[in-house]
């Protein structure tokens, strides 16, 4: 069946730097477009950042541009969210999503999510 399975979150400092993994399995990882989403207390999920299926482009949500880096190793079917100088407001569950779109049907596989907190 499918999976994706996050990894990586935990306790971490402001200012210091956090390493999210995404392993997928049970799809052909290579045909779906990878994003990261997170959710923070309180509020709705937001999309943090999205890598196309071959790794050729990225896109950022303006608050993580600079210090956010998504990236994918398609022979491993893994996805990283490398983060660094986290603030506090970055603080959430931050969920690994696989997007695609085939004979115009759109199919979504999430994860379920690892906790990202940014204290001191």
């Amino acid at each position: 069946q499918v999976q994706l399975v996050e990894s990586g979150g935990g306790l971490v400092q402001p200012g210091g730097s956090l390493r999210l993994s995404c392993v997928a399995s049970g799809f052909t990882f290579r045909n779906y477009v990878m994003n990261w989403y997170r959710q923070a207390p309180g509020k709705e999920r937001e999309l943090v950042a999205s890598i196309t299926n071959t790794g050729s482009t990225t896109d950022y949500v303006d608050s993580m541009k600079g210090r956010f880096t998504i990236s994918r190793d398609n022979s491993k079917n893994t996805v990283y969210l490398q983060m660094n100088s986290l603030k506090p407001e970055d603080t959430g569950v931050y969920y690994c999503n696989a997007w695609g779109r085939f004979w115009g049907r759109e199919i979504n596989y999430w994860g379920q999510g690892t906790q990202v907190t940014v204290s001191s």
